[in-house]
């Protein structure tokens, strides 16, 4: 064979089987792009498990992965406030893609109000976030338009891979409608409109979709002040909560002060880590023995 032909071969060859670099921001992103790109993609998340999407900073060999990746899928969580320009920066080659476009986002709440006469004053504590609650993940409905999202980013960048693109993606859509109905199927017994106690509000579109009130113990990321502290505490008794849950990646201080007073477990969960399916259903189990 001509050593020309020979080496355009090898060429075309390293070229077809080429896996697409992608970042995304955090492991629920990758493991959906995972999931419908297989092994056309070489995907990677920024944050992992563990660490806060809130003050993360990408470490040197993240960078580097950066100023090679295709892609980049976005969610709208505070870290890519600060960093995502930089990226682009990095890579002006990089296309962008916003992974939640289609989410109807809601309110962050950064803490319930008391509606109680006889607490006049503190009735008044309440406070909001000025934006829209960017922890879209914790629904399976968001979970496919993030799907539908990232699987047609994938077909524009690579519509040679199409095919199996799209067969991936009609796979993962009937996982996340099984994922479902599992979590409707252990709340069953769960009375509508039941409260749960946490210091982060990061399952707002969780309580929203399954009929569930979420009752935030942090202000803005910060931990509560004294007197909002008695005012929590007098509200969990008031709701009956039997437990308080908290995520790794946050300081569980108050939580920690709240459950002994009431004498009631802490329990961590994140919904951050990879795979999806084990902690949302986990955390529906928790929400159901602790209802």
């Amino acid at each position: 064979m001509n050593n020309k032909i020979f080496v355009s071969l090898i060429l075309a060859s390293t070229f077809l089987f080429a896996k697409i670099d992608i970042t995304t921001s955090i492991m629920p992103q990758l493991a959906l792009t995972n999931a419908i790109g297989g092994d056309k993609v070489n995907a990677v998340a920024m944050i992992a498990a563990g660490a806060s999407p809130h003050s993360y900073e990408p470490k040197p060999t993240q960078m580097t992965a950066i100023s090679k990746a295709k892609a980049y899928f976005t969610i709208g969580i505070e870290f890519e406030e600060a960093w995502i320009g930089r990226f682009h920066s990095q890579n002006k080659n990089m296309i962008i893609f916003d992974s939640t476009k289609g989410i109807k986002k809601i309110k962050m709440v950064a803490h319930h109000h008391d509606h109680d006469k006889d607490e006049h004053e503190d009735r008044h504590e309440h406070y909001e976030h000025e934006g829209l609650d960017p922890h879209v993940w914790t629904t399976p409905k968001n979970m496919i338009i993030m799907a539908t999202n990232i699987k047609n980013a994938l077909v524009k960048i690579d519509p040679a891979n199409k095919i199996s693109y799209n067969a991936n993606y009609i796979k993962l859509v009937g996982s996340l409608k099984q994922t479902d109905l599992q979590i409707k199927t252990i709340l069953k017994n769960t009375p509508k409109g039941s409260k749960f106690m946490i210091f982060h509000p990061a399952w707002g579109y969780f309580a929203k979709e399954y009929n569930l009130v979420q009752l935030p113990i942090e202000l803005e990321g910060k931990e509560p002040k004294a007197k909002v502290l008695i005012m929590l505490i007098n509200r969990a008794k008031k709701e009956h909560i039997k437990a308080i849950f908290v995520a790794p990646e946050f300081s569980a201080k108050s939580a920690s002060q709240i459950s002994k007073t009431l004498n009631i477990p802490v329990v961590k969960i994140s919904n951050l880590g990879y795979n999806w399916h084990e902690f949302m259903t986990s955390f529906a189990k928790a929400i159901a023995h602790y209802k």
